[in-house]
């Protein structure tokens, strides 16, 4: 094809069509030539890039091309603007190019294009030309960002966190763009950057240190204690040595497993924003975890009953291994506050609403409420229950279960120490799974705790 006002096809006609385009060009090269210079920032300049281009591409005035008779007319502007699009769409990070008119009205704030990365995180209609931007967005800080963007024609960089269950971190870059004449609507560009696994990680290398160092301390103590002493009066004195020997092994056995709880939590923390993917049958990794404690519960008298309610699979999206750890935890619990020649029962309802999900299911019960998902009235949901008949729990003590090292005041000593995470484990694990959790309690009758996750496919109302 030949770029030309005319039918001449010569080469001078050819250069003054691409002389309009140069400063753009020149731009774009520019910022390709930074990109690879200082590799973080490629992506801002990749999008100032594509934003360059289908400014350029919008607003310059088409020439014709004329083409051969087999081919069909288009113009330098059509291709650029297809090609100015399809960079924006293959740029990874969320972008909006937002558009403002009224610097007093904040409700005509309208977001008139958005890259498919955005449109999937904000869930925007698709083919969105015209859509309201506090319906998407309704942080404070950002909104003022735009605004400040838009009618003070300034940019700026700042933290944005988008709330839900799943707590997420990111880096919003505001920027304004060329006013143009013709244009009644100042324009802006919003860029999302997701900074949440550095931010997980910088907070689980302070946690990890922090607990570490605080509850590995009282064990550390008492082995450096023994070991003097064995090596002082006590070394020639065989069942003091025994004695003393045996507490240092229960001492090593707890700080195992301690840190491997935590490095436990903390890997789990580190990717809780990021949903799971694989396909599990609740049912067979119930199965699972009764055959693999059933000896444990066995020695002490205790039956583990497994009941199921409901029609249809109990599979769920989710990670197995983390779920089989769930199921492990609660069930090991039950079975650690159980009285001997006890019963611990579990249970599982398919396709239950939320709300009956959340409900107390055990009269004359306290219930309360350790994790909510983010709410969705369609949504069904796979509840399990583990249920035992120890001494049960108070009211005050259920805020604090979740909390890490947490023990009930008169539980933290004897065959039932712990290392404190089980249960905080457990709620990171379910909140991953989009998920939720409860517990209710009558004291001296015991308690249950019960974990619910959305069920894999549509389900019909029971």
């Amino acid at each position: 094809m030949t770029l030309s006002n005319e039918t001449d096809t010569g080469p001078e006609r050819r250069v003054d069509a691409i002389k309009p385009w140069m400063p753009a060009l020149l731009a774009v090269a520019a910022m390709i030539a930074a990109g690879f210079a200082h590799p973080p920032a490629a992506p801002l300049l990749a999008a100032g890039a594509a934003i360059t281009l289908l400014a350029m591409a919008v607003l310059r005035p088409r020439r014709r091309v004329v083409a051969p008779p087999d081919e069909p007319e288009e113009t330098v502007s059509d291709r650029a603007a297809v090609l100015a699009g399809e960079a924006l769409e293959a740029l990874p990070d969320p972008l909006l190019i937002i558009s403002g008119e009224d610097a007093q009205d904040v409700g005509d704030r309208s977001i008139i294009r958005a890259n498919r990365a955005a449109t999937a995180l904000l869930r925007l209609p698709a083919g969105v030309l015209d859509h309201p931007l506090h319906a998407v967005l309704r942080d404070p800080g950002l909104l003022e960002a735009v605004d400040e963007a838009l009618f003070g024609r300034r940019s700026q960089m700042i933290d944005y966190q988008p709330g839900g269950a799943q707590e997420r971190h990111w880096s919003a870059w505001v920027a304004p763009l060329p006013a143009h004449d013709g244009l009644n609507e100042n324009l802006a560009v919003l860029r999302l950057r997701d900074e949440t696994d550095a931010r997980r990680a910088e907070l689980m290398r302070v946690d990890f240190l922090a607990n570490a160092s605080h509850e590995l301390r009282t064990p550390l103590a008492s082995l450096s204690g023994f070991i003097e002493t064995l090596r002082g009066h006590a070394r020639e004195d065989p069942v003091a040595r025994e004695k003393f020997l045996s507490i240092m092994a229960v001492q090593a056995d707890r700080m195992t497993r301690l840190v491997g709880d935590l490095l436990s939590l903390s890997r789990i923390e580190l990717n809780e924003h990021i949903p799971p993917s694989g396909k599990v049958d609740l049912a067979g990794a119930v199965s699972d975890v009764v055959d693999a404690t059933g000896p444990l519960a066995g020695r002490r008298g205790i039956l583990l009953k497994v009941s199921r309610e409901g029609e249809g699979s109990a599979s769920v999206t989710g990670d197995r291994d983390q779920l089989i750890q769930v199921i492990q935890n609660l069930t090991d619990n039950a079975i650690k506050y159980s009285p001997d020649d006890a019963d611990v029962e579990i249970s599982l309802r398919i396709g239950v609403g939320a709300d009956e999900a959340a409900r107390v299911w055990t009269p004359g019960a306290a219930g309360l409420s350790l994790l909510t998902p983010d709410r969705d009235a369609d949504a069904r949901y796979v509840l399990l229950t583990v249920r035992d008949h120890g001494p049960g729990l108070a009211r005050e003590t259920m805020p604090r279960l979740t909390e890490r090292f947490y023990r009930v005041e008169g539980q933290k000593s004897g065959e039932r120490l712990g290392t404190g995470l089980g249960l905080a484990i457990v709620k990171h694990i379910v909140n991953r799974h989009r998920g939720g959790m409860t517990v209710e309690s009558v004291v001296g009758q015991g308690a249950t705790f019960a974990v619910y996750l959305p069920l894999r496919t549509p389900h019909p109302p029971a």
